[in-house]
C-alpha cells in the first residue's frame, strides 16, 4: 500500500508540474496547476476502480476497443467519396469514431472471461460430452447429507467447491463460538469424505467475482459462468437463484420428496415412544421425524406394534399421521374414530420435536 500511495503522489506531482510548465490554459500558472491536479485526480479515481476489475476483463475491453477503432477507420476510409467539407459528413465521421470503439470497449469487457486460460484451452479440445457442474453451498456442506446422497450414486457430474466457499467454511471453523466451530469442522470433514469417494469428481474452483461482495450472489454468477446448478438447503438462496434463472438442487426438498406416502386404511409398524396428549393415546416417530399419534396404544409404550392409519394431516411444519392400534381379537375393519379439527389442533400445537427413535430388531 505504501508503494501505491507513493506512486500516486509522484504521478499527481508530475502532472501538476507539466501543467504549470506548459500552461495549456492561458489564464495563469495557479489555474493551470489546479487544472492538472483535477486531471490527475480523475486518473487516480479511474485507476482505483480499474484495480478491482479482473485482468481478463481489462484485456477484453482493450481488444474490443481496438477492434471497434479499426472498423471505424475502415468505415471512414470507405466514405472517401463524400464531401468532407460538409458538416454532416464530418459529424458522421466523428460519430462512427466514437460509437464503435465504445461498443467494442463495453462488449469486450463483458465477454472478458473468455480470455481465461481454461476457456482458451477448451476451444482447442476435442468435442466431448458436456460436463455437468454442481456448485456446493456452505450450508449444504455443513449440513452433511450431501455425503450420503453422493454415496448412494444419485449425484452425477462434477461437484464444484469455490474458493470463497472454502474461505467462509474456514472462518466458521475458526470461530470463537464452540457451536459454530464444531459445525465448521464437521463441514470440512464432510468435504474431505466426499473427495475420497470413488466415482465422485470434486473440483476446487478459483473463479471469483471481485465486483460481487455477497457469497450467495457469487454462487449465482459462478453457476451462470459454468452453466451448472447450485446445491444448497438455504431457502433464501433457493428463491434468489430461481428468480435469476439459475437451477437449484435443494437437499431439503429432496428429503421431503422421499418421505413415505401412507393412505388411510394401510397397516404400518411403529415404535410407541411415549404417552400421548389425550386419554389412552401413544406417540411414535418415523425415521424421518414424522409424528404418529396412535389411539389405544398407551399401554404399548416401548413396544413395536402394527397400527391402522386413520388419517394423514399435512401442516406447514410437516406431516402428521393418525392411527389406531388394533388389539388381538378386534377386527381391523372396525370403524376408526374421526380426528376432529379441535383434536388435530391440540395435538399439533403440543407436538414436541422428534426425539431419536431407538432401533428395534
Amino acid at each position: 500500500m505504501a508503494w501505491f500511495a507513493l506512486g500516486r503522489i509522484m504521478f499527481v506531482t508530475v502532472v501538476a508540474y507539466a501543467a504549470a510548465l506548459l500552461q495549456p490554459l492561458s489564464v495563469g500558472v495557479p489555474v493551470n496547476v489546479g487544472f492538472g491536479l483535477a486531471l490527475a485526480a480523475l486518473v487516480v479515481l479511474f485507476e482505483s476502480r480499474l484495480r478491482e476489475t479482473a485482468v481478463t476483463r481489462v484485456f477484453g475491453a482493450l481488444i474490443g476497443c481496438a477492434v471497434g477503432l479499426g472498423i471505424a477507420h475502415l468505415i471512414t476510409s470507405g466514405l472517401f467519396w463524400a464531401d468532407n467539407g460538409d458538416r454532416r459528413v464530418e459529424f458522421l465521421h466523428s460519430f462512427v469514431l466514437i460509437v464503435l470503439p465504445y461498443l467494442g470497449l463495453v462488449l469486450g469487457a463483458k465477454q472478458g472471461e473468455w480470455l481465461e486460460p481454461t476457456r482458451l484451452v477448451s476451444l482447442f479440445r476435442a468435442a466431448g460430452p458436456t460436463r455437468r457442474y454442481k456448485i456446493l453451498d456452505t450450508s449444504v456442506i455443513i449440513d452433511g447429507r450431501i455425503a450420503d446422497v453422493c454415496e448412494t450414486g444419485f449425484v452425477d457430474g462434477t461437484l464444484v467447491v469455490p474458493q470463497f466457499v472454502l474461505k467462509e467454511l474456514q472462518l466458521v471453523a475458526d470461530s470463537a463460538d464452540s457451536l459454530k466451530r464444531n459445525r465448521g469442522r464437521r463441514g470440512l470433514d464432510i468435504l474431505q469424505k466426499v473427495q475420497k469417494m470413488s466415482g465422485i469428481e470434486v473440483v476446487i474452483s478459483d473463479m471469483d467475482f471481485p465486483e460481487v461482495k455477497e457469497v450467495d450472489l457469487k454462487l449465482i454468477e459462478l453457476a451462470r459462468a459454468l452453466q451448472g446448478k447450485i446445491v444448497t438447503n438455504d431457502f433464501n438462496l433457493n428463491k434468489v437463484a430461481q428468480l435469476r434463472g439459475v437451477a437449484v438442487l435443494n437437499v431439503n426438498e429432496l428429503a421431503n420428496s422421499l418421505k413415505p406416502v401412507v393412505l388411510p386404511g394401510e397397516i404400518m409398524k411403529v415404535f410407541i415412544l411415549k404417552e400421548g396428549k389425550e386419554y389412552n393415546q401413544g406417540v411414535a416417530y418415523l425415521d424421518d421425524g414424522t409424528m404418529v399419534v396412535v389411539d389405544n396404544a398407551r399401554k404399548m409404550i416401548s413396544k413395536t406394534i402394527d397400527i391402522v392409519v386413520t388419517s394423514v394431516l399435512q401442516t406447514t411444519a410437516g406431516k402428521m399421521i393418525f392411527g389406531r392400534y388394533v388389539e388381538a381379537g378386534m377386527g381391523a375393519g372396525a370403524p376408526a374414530p374421526a380426528a376432529s379439527p379441535e383434536r388435530i389442533e391440540r395435538v399439533r400445537t403440543a407436538a414436541p420435536a422428534a426425539p431419536a427413535v431407538p432401533q428395534q430388531t
